[in-house]
């Protein structure tokens, strides 16, 4: 009987050490940097932090850094997926975070008194772009069509890439922008949870006609299953939250935190375990147990998160994208006529679908601008695409783009459609409860945090 490779052993459980280290460092210093710093810039001009941060990662990637400085960016941002998997990871625990905090300001009453408009809004925001998604699907140029790809197979997946609604750009607009209190931020939260959760269940069709495996189980297992877990999940969370919100006294307690974030990232392993993204298992988390706990007792880690994590995130996005392919004319058309058609079809049915439902001008036009938003979802969806060979390098700089640019669209027009739309008493109500969100309270205790309406009183008197 042999022992065990010691030196294989050894290897296997050395710390991460060296170069990867250091570029990993590295690359997180920079993005952190760059992004914090045109975040503030956008800020200055008018515009959401989310801007900045998001063009942070294209001025890092190929289209310009890597243009300029090849050697440079080389050396920060290597091709190695190895060394790219641990930037992926570190954004990857930060946005699970950011959608899970989102998730604990989710008001579940919202779905009482207007889930069926939720329902529409959403409805209407996926059938409209899926169907004219894969219509374009159809009239795009051979030329761009992967060898291995079928018309079909690819149609589909564009019409899916289409339709999805980015929850994370939603939440870090929303909290960018101080709308999540509205009913108009909490109907956008609820669409796009609803959008995303349909989303995943098509990609998981499109992946399996892709890869010559039957779609339909699939789907119809991933949805038995997704049911149990929200039931699961709704019955243990409440008693959880509500026991980790009444220990510590006037204090933060740490374990609130430590246990919040222990049950983000299990739930967020159980659903990427069963074949849906991790996202939705952490949305979970939010809105089923740390919605529960004293909003101030988690404020430090809403603070981290947006402080450190989500504009790393976002910076991260534009690294994989290379706008250099849009020199070409062709690339360039299909580019614009998919953008317009993406922007049209989601824009359009969560519009109509708002009015319809009895919501005001600009309620609509709040709605369908952040049901535009796509960001990283489409990114995710973009590279599954490349994964499984439906899309190419240039389909997917097309596909990238269009998440690039609904989600720097969607926040000016969020923020002047809801400027215009009048208070209700339950916002007042919700604003106070989510005022410690907003609030830095210390370890150690202190005053309860201000709301903001206290703070407008305090101002005033």
């Amino acid at each position: 009987m042999h022992g065990p490779d010691v030196a294989a052993l050894a290897a296997a459980t050395s710390p991460l050490g060296g170069e990867p280290l250091t570029v990993f460092l590295l690359q997180v210093g920079v993005l952190l940097v760059c992004a914090y710093g045109l975040g503030r810039l956008g800020a200055r001009v008018g515009l959401p932090p989310l801007v900045g941060e998001l063009t942070a990662g294209v001025l890092l990637g190929p289209t310009l850094l890597g243009q300029i400085a090849p050697g440079l960016s080389g050396r920060l941002f290597p091709a190695d997926m190895s060394q790219a998997h641990l930037l992926d990871a570190f954004c990857q625990f930060g946005i699970l975070l950011l959608v899970a905090i989102a998730g604990a300001q989710f008001d579940p009453l919202i779905l009482r008194r207007r889930g069926g408009l939720a329902a529409r809004v959403s409805l209407a925001g996926l059938l409209v772009p899926l169907g004219l998604g894969i219509a374009t699907g159809y009239l795009v140029p051979a030329s761009l069509l992967t060898d291995s790809g079928e018309r079909g197979v690819f149609a589909l997946f564009l019409g899916v890439a289409m339709c999805v609604t980015a929850l994370p750009v939603i939440a870090k607009t929303l909290a960018d922008l101080n709308l999540t209190h509205r009913n108009v931020g909490q109907l956008l939260i609820a669409a796009a949870v609803f959008d995303d959760a349909v989303g995943w269940l098509l990609l998981a069709l499109v992946t399996a006609l892709a890869s010559g495996g039957a779609g339909g189980p699939v789907v119809l297992t991933t949805m038995a299953w997704t049911a149990v877990f929200i039931a699961a999940a709704c019955a243990v969370g409440g008693p959880i939250g509500r026991r980790m919100s009444r220990t510590g006294g006037g204090r933060v307690p740490v374990s609130a935190i430590t246990v919040g974030v222990a049950v983000v990232v299990l739930y967020g392993a159980l659903t990427a375990a069963a074949g849906m993204e991790a996202l939705f298992g952490a949305f979970v988390a939010g809105a089923t147990l740390l919605r529960h706990i004293d909003p101030a007792r988690l404020a430090p880690l809403r603070t981290l998160v947006m402080a450190v994590f989500a504009p790393v995130f976002l910076g991260s996005v534009g690294l994989r994208m290379d706008l250099t392919a849009l020199a070409e004319p062709s690339v360039l058309l299909t580019g614009v006529v998919v953008l317009f058609v993406a922007t049209l079809g989601k824009f359009a049915g969560a519009y109509v679908a708002a009015r319809s439902g009895g919501m005001s001008r600009y309620e609509g036009l709040a709605l369908g601008a952040g049901m535009n938003s796509r960001g990283m979802i489409e990114v995710v969806i973009a590279l599954v695409g490349l994964r499984i060979g439906v899309l190419d390098t240039v389909t997917f700089t097309i596909i990238v783009l269009i998440a690039l640019i609904t989600s720097v669209s969607a926040p000016p027009l969020l923020r002047w459609a809801s400027s215009r739309i009048a208070f209700e008493s339950d916002e007042h109500e919700r604003e106070e409860r989510l005022a410690g969100w907003s609030t830095e309270p210390a370890f150690s205790g202190g005053p309860p945090p201000k709301s903001a309406r206290q703070e407008k009183t305090a101002d005033t008197s």
